[in-house]
């Protein structure tokens, strides 16, 4: 495994990426596959983005959110 991470800490940014890239699709081709109501759900929450993109939190403020202390 050390030899594989020397491999990739030799990649380029580009390179990486497209390793990343090769590497999702691989993962999504082995996922288990989605119940009709899953998926529907997924589409729901999709084209509520689409309709509103602006209408999203950031990511640091939801996590500052989790650690305030009451």
């Amino acid at each position: 495994m050390s030899d594989l991470r020397n491999q990739i800490n030799s990649l380029s940014p580009a390179e990486k990426a497209e390793l990343l890239d090769t590497v999702w699709e691989s993962l999504e081709a082995d996922a288990v596959s989605l119940t009709d109501a899953q998926r529907a759900e997924l589409d729901y929450r999709i084209a509520r983005h689409e309709q509103n993109p602006s209408d999203v939190i950031p990511w640091q403020q939801v996590r500052a959110g989790l650690f305030k202390k009451p």
